[in-house]
């Protein structure tokens, strides 16, 4: 195994928001392919719950991007919590640029030539913080490596949650059943530009905690 081009493709896996190629298609064998190798995640006892609800359709996109866009603005107006933490010493400048990027991205959501949505079946929303971790954890590791085998083939991918405010409207769009979660969505192009690099990120010293969390 090549070392060296793994680290690359961990490290330059990005959400893609405003270098997606909104013109060009995207041949679903490479979806299915993609898929395919997404499969090979784990799941929690082997039980394979995922399902990929492939959009392409330019009705249903236009719809959902109608839900995202709803999504958004309440998403800022009632920004959670726990980002207030993790964005007070941030960059000004860089979070600028990422709210300016996705509300890009909110803008374009319709002309992009794939959405996918990762579901999984289930619901834990009353459920404990075991059954939560278990259900995500066994669709969220597929849909990250749908992102690196969507990258590698020369792909992009926006990686967004907000649609989710409004989960069951999309639902009720794609017909998908009560009885399963959507776990994330995928705004899916061939991207522009020469390539990505590693974004800047707090030291790893900073977040390992060797055998307790420091006092």
């Amino acid at each position: 195994m090549d070392l060296a081009i793994v680290d690359r493709l961990l490290t330059t896996t990005r959400t893609v928001r405003r270098r997606l190629d909104l013109e060009r298609p995207v041949p679903p064998a490479i979806i299915e392919q993609c898929i395919e190798i997404a499969l090979q995640a784990p799941t929690a006892g082997n039980g394979q719950g995922w399902h990929f609800v492939v959009v392409t359709d330019p009705s249903s996109k236009a719809a959902i991007a109608e839900v995202y866009r709803k999504a958004r603005a309440w998403y800022h107006a009632h920004p959670p919590a726990f980002l207030y933490g993790e964005q007070r010493d941030s960059d000004p400048d860089a979070l600028r640029r990422m709210r300016d990027a996705g509300t890009h991205l909110a803008d374009h959501l319709q002309d992009v030539p794939v959405l996918i949505l990762a579901c999984i079946e289930g619901r834990v929303e009353r459920g404990s913080i075991f059954e939560q971790a278990t259900l995500y954890g066994s669709v969220l590791p597929a849909a990250w490596s749908l992102m690196l085998a969507l990258r590698a083939r020369g792909l992009g991918a926006a990686w967004t949650t907000d649609h989710l405010i409004y989960e069951e409207d999309v639902a009720r769009l794609l017909a998908i059943p009560a009885g399963v979660t959507q776990a994330v969505l995928l705004a899916v192009a061939y991207f522009t530009g020469q390539d990505f690099k590693p974004a800047p990120r707090r030291a790893s010293r900073e977040v390992i905690h060797w055998n307790a969390w420091p006092a």
